[in-house]
């Protein structure tokens, strides 16, 4: 359980953070960085759910991410030890994975085939998911560079989820834009000007 009584500590003014197990690290830090995107991409997603109610379909659904995102980034915080025992650190589950791209499945079936790319926009949810899954796409990118300076102490669970979480918001967006029926699509050279 966590408890804070208070908020501030000093500990950080030399521009160092402590990771879970205690380990103080510079806040430039790769592994700093990968959890602090995947905070990041969470407050988006925060945003995003302001703008449907939280009973529905969609707003549970984000919530369930939400929470997903803060197990995440414990995980990120954590470096696997060699020797780790199974539970002694709250880790990502192929469970989490495998309940996105249930999420995915059933979102996508009565959404239409793209015939072009989607510009982000649409209705105010639409285009508030789309910001989320730009963020989520660079906590990837922030985890998959964390994942290759330290293969050993990073979970590629983390990985995975936040693969299928930037898929799944992609296809909550068209969902929220009439199951694509308002998406606003990509006109290739729409803005040139014509030659004379």
């Amino acid at each position: 359980m966590v408890k804070l009584n208070k908020i501030y500590t000093r500990t950080g003014d030399d521009g160092t953070t402590g990771l879970v197990g205690g380990q103080r690290v510079s806040k430039t830090n790769i592994r700093v960085e990968a959890y602090g995107t995947v905070d990041e991409a969470n407050s988006f997603i925060g945003l995003a759910a302001l703008h449907v109610a939280t009973e529905s379909p969609i707003g549970q659904a984000l919530r369930l991410v939400q929470n997903d995102l803060f197990d995440l980034g414990a995980d990120l915080a954590t470096p696997i030890h060699p020797g780790e025992k199974p539970m002694a650190a709250l880790r990502m589950t192929q469970g989490q994975v495998d309940h996105l791209e249930q999420l995915i499945d059933q979102w996508n079936e009565s959404i239409p085939a793209l015939t072009s790319f989607v510009l982000p926009g649409g209705t105010p949810l639409a285009a508030a998911l789309h910001a989320a899954r730009t963020v989520t796409r660079r906590a990837e990118r922030a985890t998959v560079a964390l994942h290759e300076a330290e293969p050993g102490a990073t979970s590629t669970q983390t990985i995975h989820y936040l693969n299928r979480l930037s898929d799944l918001l992609f296809v909550l967006a068209r969902a929220a834009n009439g199951n694509g029926s308002t998406d606003v699509l990509w006109r290739p050279g729409a803005g040139r000007k014509k030659e004379a």
